[in-house]
């Protein structure tokens, strides 16, 4: 049952579907802002020392510059978040053809993937919503019909995001959260300065158009050594070939461990803001923003430049559909997908 309050309608696509935004939550704790374009999130205030409240993730200012932006702000990124190389993958005897449109390859489903789609309210109360999307058979070239969901949860510093799908048919389902973080604020500058921690002693290398070539490799000795923190500057700084070859971090680690579970903290000393990250998830895609430079105008009016925010996506690995020894993306009918993540805001032990 939808709220009596309902959603609030932000815009009208060119085809005459009206996008909505549903507000969860209260101050002082985490007010989320999502809307049904993408089931993205379009806003995440949360309270820092003294009470300041900021919005710390990136997001358009319109839902036009949404759909031109491509940088998928806040989105909710599918059939399969990441890359599948060439475009092409095994499945039950048989190629698969999907759709590509980034150096060849195939990034997070495809050229209209769920993110540019128009999600459905099935359930919405104060601090959560419920959204859903069908994508049909042959949907970017994927077989089987998916039933995707997202809830949003919102309790006091916590936010909670659950996604499922159920197919009619053996396909690939790999979803994830696309939303950058900045805890000094949207729009507040680079991220270079905040701290990263990331629970993995391994990550995966990559070639030149972010595809991944043989295995995992330890973190020691490298800049993808986050076991402690670090500071985001001199990493995305460092002359590692890898960070050359992908303009910064933009790369799966491989997180210990199975189950719920903390694949990463980040940090501001500026604003005294820290954000751990959970999730089932065996793996965690850190992208350092180094695409963004050039994107539509943001919530605040700024325009984005590298480095702006850090996304990190919790998810399976990479090209994971074309590499049987990793976990697999399969899902088959009577099968449920399901993957959980959850952001936890608290204050910093590092203050500048």
């Amino acid at each position: 049952m939808i709220d009596a309050a309902g959603p609030t309608e932000v815009g009208v696509l060119d085809d005459g579907r009206a996008v909505h935004r549903i507000t969860l939550g209260r101050a002082p704790g985490v007010v989320l802002e999502a809307l049904t374009l993408g089931a993205s999130v379009h806003r995440l205030e949360v309270s820092g020392p003294g009470g300041v409240r900021r919005n710390v993730v990136l997001g358009h200012a319109t839902i036009q510059d949404r759909l031109a932006g491509g940088a998928y702000l806040g989105a909710t990124v599918g059939r399969y978040a990441n890359r599948i190389a060439h475009g092409r993958f095994p499945l039950d005897g048989r190629e698969v053809v999907v759709g590509v449109h980034d150096r060849g390859h195939s990034l997070h489903g495809g050229p209209d993937g769920f993110d540019r789609r128009v999600w459905e309210v099935v359930a919405h109360g104060p601090d959560e919503v419920t959204l859903r999307l069908v994508s049909p058979d042959g949907d970017q070239g994927f077989p089987g019909e998916v039933v995707a969901t997202v809830r949003y949860v919102v309790a006091g510093d916590v936010v909670r995001v659950e996604m499922g799908a159920t197919v009619d048919a053996p396909t690939v389902v790999n979803l994830t959260n696309h939303a950058y973080f900045n805890l000094d604020g949207e729009g507040a500058g680079t991220v270079d300065d905040h701290l990263l921690t990331v629970a993995a002693d391994e990550y995966t290398p990559v070639d030149g158009g972010s595809i991944p070539v043989g295995d995992h490799a330890p973190v020691d000795g490298t800049p993808f050594d986050l076991r402690t923190p670090v500071r985001l500057g001199a990493v995305v700084r460092s002359g590692h070939p890898q960070v050359l070859g992908s303009g910064g971090i933009d790369h799966n680690f491989v997180v210990r461990g199975t189950g719920m579970r903390r694949h990463a903290s980040l940090e501001s000393p500026r604003s005294g803001i820290r954000l751990d990250l959970s999730s089932d998830q065996p793996g965690l895609q850190v992208y350092t923003g180094n695409f963004l430079a050039g994107s539509p105008a943001s919530t605040s009016g700024v325009r984005y430049r590298q480095g702006d925010g850090i996304a990190l996506e919790p998810q399976l690995y990479p090209d994971t559909p074309n590499r049987p020894a990793w976990p697999s993306a399969q899902v088959a009918p009577g099968d449920t997908y399901a993957a959980t993540l959850q952001w936890a805001f608290s204050r910093s032990r590092r203050q500048a």
